[in-house]
């Protein structure tokens, strides 16, 4: 089971290319890809990808669907 997010959508808004995104948070671009097709991955990873795009992390809702 995948996770809902809205990664794909919020990078290509502010004009970030998946290179760009994976290197502000730390993390490949083969990662980026696969969390945009919604497959799981660690806690970390989805605070480094919050973080990355600007947002705080009491905010992951706007990222992260499934995430409370």
């Amino acid at each position: 089971m995948g996770t809902k997010n809205n990664v794909k959508a919020i990078r290509e808004s502010r004009l970030l290319s998946k290179s760009e995104l994976a290197r502000n948070a730390g993390i490949s671009v083969l990662t980026i890809g696969r969390i945009e097709r919604g497959e799981l991955c660690r806690m970390e990873t989805m605070r480094k990808i919050i973080l990355a795009l600007g947002y705080r992390l009491e905010e992951k809702h706007k990222v992260f669907q499934d995430q409370e």
